[in-house]
């Protein structure tokens, strides 16, 4: 058991001492993004009390292994620090948290789709990510504009009609879910 615990040792030693500066940014956006979407989802009591450490701690996590469930499971506890803080604590729903959340953990998310992609030793121009990050704020850019509408558009909305508005937009998603299932079955 020793043995194996010194060999992975030994490996994570090669990694860091070969890796490059690109990715290993992209791995500290993940961090920082995730830092701050904790920092803004959870309640000041918890994020910033004896608590607030071990949230920080689990959104390091999927800087240092971008590849696997960890992503997705530090976005499930930044959500759910935000449903703690709007029904437990009773904090308003501010459109600028909801914002700053959807923002940062979707940037967090396609940093980590790239480090997963990134070998830690790669040699790639800063075009790559830059690019890669062009995107993603226009993509951050457009949600928060629809956003921002759909939210005006919620008092004309209202009653039966905003039921109606709602079981299309989820007939839609569902609709998307599938015809991008069938697509990467086929691929």
């Amino acid at each position: 058991m020793l043995d194996g615990l010194t060999a992975r040792l030994d490996r994570a030693q090669r990694a860091i001492s070969r890796a490059t500066l690109i990715p290993f940014l992209v791995r500290l956006g993940i961090a920082l993004c995730f830092f701050l979407a904790m920092a803004v989802a959870w309640p000041a009591d918890v994020a910033f009390g004896r608590f607030g450490v071990l949230l920080y701690l689990l959104a390091f996590y999927p800087a240092v292994a971008p590849r696997g469930r960890g992503t997705t499971f530090v976005i499930l506890v930044v959500v759910a620090g935000w449903i703690l803080d709007t029904t437990w604590y009773d904090a308003r729903v501010a459109l600028w948290r909801v914002l700053s959340i959807g923002a940062l953990t979707y940037l967090a998310h396609t940093l980590a789709a790239l480090a997963a992609a990134l070998p830690a030793d790669a040699f790639i121009t800063v075009d790559v990510v830059a690019g890669w990050l062009v995107r993603a704020a226009i993509v951050v850019l457009v949600s928060a504009v629809l956003t921002v509408i759909a939210l005006g558009l919620t008092s004309a909305l209202a009653g039966s009609a905003f039921l109606i508005a709602t079981l299309v937009g989820l007939a839609a998603a569902v609709g998307a879910t599938l015809l991008l299932t069938r697509l990467l079955r086929r691929a």
